[in-house]
């Protein structure tokens, strides 16, 4: 049967890559034509008797890997890390499937997969096999959490209701006295007990039927889960109840007693305990929604002279839009007229309004202030900058860090581990005791080691920790970024752009006797007008205001500065260097120009007509948050480094301002990733920061990169965390977000951890012999759903996380 299979591929770089990639796939037993587009990237196949299988392993081998898709689920029916597990190995047994993260935190599935081998169908398809219903990711993700919420809510109510009859019935004596007496007395402890069981009975089959629907398949698959245990827990409890109630006869006289409380109590409290979980669960994901809300429905557009409300979708690139006082700006654009202060907190973290007026850019998301702004539209729909940081903090919060690998092969075995230890109760007491301690015993094991604890642990920290990342203007690119970046011992800094502001300025200026500091800054203003070095920028800059004489001659000279005709005079403007060739005298300005030099100051001389007549020092100024970023990381026990391609005298007078402890001056680019490896070795792990293109070798080399917002593209594309504002100090932030994410997954490992190990042998029956005491069934249920509460609930925690500076929360 023909079929046409269409794949994009990777690693396409020339027409011959494209002709070999061609031969690659004809050369595949039932191919009946390839053609491959080496302009868009794509192999159009007829296959024949092919398989995909088969053409795509021939492009691997070829060097030509068929591109793969990312593909987001929404899932269903997940409760505990046991069903992560078994999700993730379902989807990993598809053909061209090459990574699945499942989050039981939010509910869903990352999927890398070859779309011809594996497509979306296919995906929700082997879920539904595996026990789980899902759906592909859609935009009223807000609304979910919500629904879900609610559904909950709906369920442990309804279960409540139908529970609280049975519990007054059975345990209403341990409360008031004599009612056991009374209700024997009034309606019989037989009727009594069939009011139970029918109770019981619909607490089970409605609210509860989901552990049983989905617990049992499960269980016969033999791949049981959280729900399997609460099933055959519930199950337990409601057969031997109904034993003694319709077969009395069986059992002997003293083992004649119900627990269709427990049965009913034990669904109940798991089912509140889901409630409050969904509730808990839908605040992890707060970040997510408030970006996703930040950008408005609509927008003003100005149309043939009128201005016309629209859909914020609707928009295009170039459409010119209004920006009312106080309103939310649209989409990504540039300023056209109007002038007014726009709040970027929610994206960079910074409280200050920032001033935007004619020419300035704007990003969608942040707030208008007082006045009205009119601007174009550059960027709309998924190419804004919100777009983006919206998709960087989801891909961070799904993301599995090396610390969960633990808790996955715990998981693996635990629950049938837990069946066993049940079982083994269950023999150990009839063997020991024969007695209704038997059945205690197993239902409160199988009840009591639910690993719904285990499998939020992780997950739940890492959405709430880099949504509060996010809000204070740090980007997680890389959910593992966050483990790294706690373990970092040295963080290393790139120089120009990152510890500075990027720009040159003039910071120092003497003049010989008789010159004046005006006239000779003017001149040389002037001169350098023409020119596009960053240094004439600067001294222009120093000399806005002052009226320029006129230059008619210039004349650049490669490495050394420049000449010029200045207002009839002949000047000379440059290094050192230059006033040595061209024998001027330069010993008036010496003392002025070592104090310069020993700031770190880039020097320029002035000559005119063969005479010297001043020393300029030229700096890049220290941002002015980097010395507190620096102070905030030697608090935190970290070594500080500086990597630069400048001098070792200029590195070196920023090194001291700011107290950095090591210096690698005059780097060129492709030494940098040395230099890194150098400290790491020395220090161990090692995170980076820079800005630049040519940071982004050692921005990908490192244990972690960092890359500050207003860096290029490629710096950004290469870092794992990047700085929305720019400002150094975010590199704190990120290292005190990093290390309190990595402390609270700990805690919630530990608390998980702990809690079964410390009571699985209490529902086994451990303490009977010793204290006479025997775990309830529905303590047991009360204390795994309050288990996972906990877990949530610390996570939370997260939430209040500061900055480090000024405020060690």
């Amino acid at each position: 049967m023909t079929k046409t299979l269409t794949l994009p591929l990777d690693n396409l770089s020339c027409a011959g890559c494209a002709g070999r990639a061609e031969r690659a796939i004809a050369a595949v037993p039932g191919v009946q034509t390839a053609t491959v587009n080496f302009a868009s990237r794509m192999a159009e196949i007829t296959t024949g008797d092919a398989t995909p299988e088969a053409i795509t392993e021939a492009l691997r081998a070829a060097g030509y890997p068929a591109h793969p898709s990312e593909t987001l689920l929404r899932v269903e029916g997940m409760h505990c890390a046991s069903c992560v597990g078994r999700a993730e190995a379902a989807l990993s047994k598809l053909p061209g499937v090459s990574a699945a993260h499942v989050n039981l935190a939010d509910r869903s599935a990352r999927i890398t997969h070859i779309a011809a081998l594996s497509d979306v169908e296919a995906l929700i398809k082997a879920l539904r096999e595996a026990g789980y219903l899902a759906t592909p990711e859609g935009s009223t993700e807000p609304n979910l959490a919500i629904s879900e919420t609610e559904s909950a809510r709906r369920t442990a109510l309804i279960a409540g209701a139908l529970t609280l009859p049975v519990f007054v019935l059975e345990m209403g004596s341990h409360v008031i006295p004599g009612m056991h007496h009374w209700i024997a007395g009034t309606i019989g402890t037989g009727v009594s007990w069939w009011i139970q069981a029918v109770l019981t009975t619909l607490v089970m089959a409605w609210p509860g039927r989901v552990f049983y629907r989905i617990g049992l398949p499960a269980l016969l698959r033999g791949a049981p889960e959280m729900n399997s245990l609460v099933a055959l827990g519930t199950l337990a409890a409601w057969l031997y109840s109904a034993a003694v109630l319709l077969t009395p006869a069986l059992l002997p006289e003293a083992a004649r007693a119900v627990y269709f409380e427990a049965a009913a109590v034990i669904v109940t409290l798991i089912l509140v305990g889901r409630w409050m979980e969904a509730r808990a669960r839908g605040r992890t994901g707060a970040a997510i929604e408030a970006l996703i809300g930040l950008r408005p429905e609509t927008v003003l557009v100005e149309e043939a002279g009128e201005t016309i409300e629209r859909p914020t979708a609707s928009v295009r690139p170039g459409a010119i839009l209004l920006a009312r006082p106080g309103a939310q700006i649209a989409v990504d654009g540039r300023v056209l007229s109007g002038e007014s202060h726009v709040d970027e907190a929610m994206l960079t973290g910074e409280p200050m309004p920032v001033l935007k007026s004619a020419g300035d850019k704007v990003v969608g998301g942040t707030a208008n202030g007082a006045g009205l702004l009119r601007y174009a539209a550059e960027a709309v729909g998924e190419d804004t900058v919100l777009a983006r940081i919206t998709d960087m903090v989801r891909r961070a919060q799904g993301a599995k860090l090396p610390i969960q690998a633990l808790a996955d092969r715990v998981v693996r075995i635990f629950v049938p581990a837990v069946i066993a230890v049940a079982l083994v109760s269950v023999a150990t007491w009839l063997i020991l005791a024969p007695s209704v301690l038997a059945l205690v015993a197993g239902v409160s094991v199988l009840i009591i080691a639910c690993p719904c604890a285990m499998g939020l642990a992780t997950p739940t920290s890492i959405m709430v920790g880099t949504g509060r990342a996010a809000e204070l203007g740090v980007l997680f690119r890389k959910g593992d970024a966050l483990q790294h970046l706690a373990e970092a011992r040295i963080v290393a800094f790139d120089k120009t752009g990152t510890l500075t502001m990027g720009r040159m300025t003039l910071a120092d200026m003497s003049v010989v006797d008789g010159a004046e500091r005006e006239t000779v800054l003017a001149a040389v203003a002037a001169a350098e007008a023409g020119s596009e070095h960053p240094i004439a920028r600067a001294i222009e800059a120093a000399a806005e205001g002052l009226s320029r004489p006129e230059v008619t001659a210039t004349k650049a000279l490669p490495g050394r500065g420049l000449s010029a005709t200045v207002g009839g005079a002949e000047l000379l403007i440059g290094t050192v260097r230059l006033m040595q060739e061209e024998d001027i005298e330069t010993a008036p300005l010496e003392g002025a120009a070592e104090a310069m030099a020993a700031k770190g100051q880039t020097l320029v001389y002035v000559a005119r007509n063969g005479t010297a007549q001043a020393v300029l020092g030229i700096t890049d100024p220290v941002k002015p948050a980097a010395l507190a970023a620096i102070r905030a990381l030697h608090d935190a026990g970290l070594r500080t480094a500086m990597i630069t391609g400048d001098t070792e005298d200029a590195a070196r007078a920023v090194a001291t301002t700011l107290g950095i402890d090591e210096v690698i001056a005059g780097v060129l680019p492709e030494g940098k990733v040395a230099a890194a490896q150098g400290l790491r070795d020395a220090h161990g792990p090692l995170a980076f920061v820079g800005d630049g293109i040519n940071d982004a070798p050692v921005l990908a080399a490192s244990d972690v990169g960092i890359a500050m917002g207003g860096g290029t593209d490629v710096a950004i594309e290469a870092a794992d965390v990047v700085l929305i504002s720019g400002d150094p100090l975010g590199v704190a932030t990120a290292r005190h977000i990093s290390t309190r994410v990595m402390r609270n997954i700990r805690q919630n490992l530990f608390w998980a951890f702990a809690y079964n190990i410390a009571l699985i042998p209490v529902a086994a029956g451990l303490l009977y012999p010793l204290m006479g005491v025997m775990l309830s069934p529905m303590l047991a249920a009360g204390a795994m759903a309050l288990s996972s509460v906990f877990v949530l609930s610390n996570a939370l925690r997260l939430r209040a996380l500061s900055r480090p500076v000024g405020d060690p929360a």
